[in-house]
C-alpha cells in the first residue's frame, strides 16, 4: 500500500508541473502582454522599458517560468496589475469568502445526498425512489447559471425573503458574509446532492445485488442489521471518490455562481482578472484552482486506500 500512496502522490506533483507549464504558456502567447496591457496608450518609450524591468519581462521566457515556479512553491506568486498590490494580499479575502461559501454546500449536501442515495436505493422502484430520483434527474440537468437565476427571480424578486446580490466589501467579517451565502449555498448544493445522490444509489443497489449479501440474507440476517453492517460500509468506500470528484468539480460551480451573485471570491476574481488582463493573478489562480483539484483527489484516493478492505486482507497475509 505504501507503494500505492507514493505513486499517487508522484503522479499529483507531475500533474501539478503539467498544470504550471501549461498555464505559463497559455498566457505567454497571448496578444501583446501584461505591460502593453496595463499601460494601455502609455505603453512605450521609457515607461514601457521600466514595467518590462519590474516585471522581469526582459528576460526569456524559460527562466522567467523557472523563476515563478519557484517562487509559487514559497506562496510568492508576483504582483496584481489590477489590483496594485501583491497577488497574496489580493489572494486572501477572497479564499476566505470561497472557502465560506464552498465549505457550507459542502457540510450540507453530502449528509443529505448520503441519505438521499440510501433510501432511493433501499427502497428502489418504490414511491420514495420515484420522487427523489426524478427531482434529482430534474436538478442535474439545470446549468448552474439557470439554477441561480431561477432563486434570485424566485426568492428575491418575487418573494423578496433574501438578497439577489451580494453587496458586501471582498475583506467583509465572517458573520457580517453570512446571512449573503444562503442562496449561492443552495445553488451550489443543490446540483452537487442531486450528482452524489445518484453515484450513491447506484452504488448501494451494486452491493446489495452482490453474492455475499444474498448469501446473508439466505441465513437469515436480520434485514436492517445486514443493511447497517455489511452493505453501508461496502457501498460508501466507493462513494469516496464519488465525494471528492464532486467537492472538485464545486471549483467549476462556484466561478459560475460567484459571477451571478455577484459574491466576491475566487470565481468572481478570475472573471475579473481575465476581463483586466491582469496575467499574473490569472496564472495564480489557474495553479491554485489545480492545486486544489489535485489535493481533493489525492486525499480521496489515499483514504480509499486505507480503508480498502481488500489491501488491509492483503497485509495481513504479508
Amino acid at each position: 500500500m505504501l507503494f500505492l500512496i507514493i505513486k499517487r502522490i508522484l503522479l499529483g506533483f507531475i500533474t501539478l508541473f503539467i498544470v504550471s507549464i501549461i498555464t505559463f504558456v497559455g498566457t505567454e502567447v497571448l496578444p501583446g502582454d501584461a505591460c502593453t496591457t496595463y499601460l494601455e496608450r502609455q505603453a512605450f518609450g521609457e515607461q514601457l522599458e521600466a514595467c518590462y524591468r519590474r516585471l522581469g519581462l526582459n528576460v526569456p521566457a524559460y527562466e522567467r517560468y523557472v523563476s515563478w515556479a519557484l517562487n509559487a512553491i514559497q506562496g510568492d506568486f508576483g504582483y496584481s496589475l489590477s489590483g496594485e498590490m501583491p497577488i497574496k494580499d489580493v489572494l486572501g479575502p477572497r479564499i476566505k469568502n470561497s472557502l465560506v461559501l464552498a465549505s457550507a454546500a459542502i457540510f450540507i449536501g453530502i449528509p443529505i445526498a448520503l441519505i438521499l442515495g440510501i433510501i432511493t436505493a433501499l427502497w428502489r422502484d418504490k414511491l420514495p425512489d420515484v420522487a427523489i430520483s426524478t427531482v434529482t434527474i430534474f436538478a442535474m440537468t439545470i446549468p448552474e447559471f439557470i439554477s441561480a437565476t431561477l432563486l434570485i427571480l424566485i426568492i428575491a424578486i418575487w418573494l423578496e425573503w433574501l438578497p439577489g446580490i451580494v453587496i458586501v466589501p471582498t475583506d467583509v467579517s465572517f458573520l457580517e458574509l453570512l446571512p449573503n451565502i444562503i442562496l449561492p449555498v443552495v445553488a451550489i448544493a443543490m446540483i452537487m446532492t442531486a450528482h452524489m445522490a445518484r453515484m450513491v444509489r447506484s452504488s448501494v443497489i451494486q452491493v446489495m445485488a452482490s453474492e455475499y449479501v444474498q448469501m446473508a440474507i439466505l441465513k437469515g440476517v436480520p434485514y436492517w442489521k445486514m443493511v447497517f453492517k455489511h452493505v453501508l460500509p461496502n457501498a460508501l468506500l466507493p462513494a469516496i471518490n464519488v465525494v471528492a470528484l464532486t467537492i472538485a468539480w464545486l471549483l467549476g460551480g462556484v466561478v459560475v455562481t460567484e459571477v451571478v451573485f455577484n459574491y466576491p471570491g475566487l470565481g468572481r476574481l478570475v472573471i475579473e482578472s481575465i476581463s483586466n488582463r491582469d496575467l499574473p493573478t490569472v496564472q495564480a489562480l489557474a495553479i491554485i484552482l489545480a492545486s486544489i483539484y489535485v489535493s481533493i483527489n489525492l486525499l480521496a484516493d489515499l483514504l480509499t486506500l486505507m480503508l480498502n478492505p481488500r489491501l488491509k486482507t492483503l497485509q495481513i497475509r504479508k
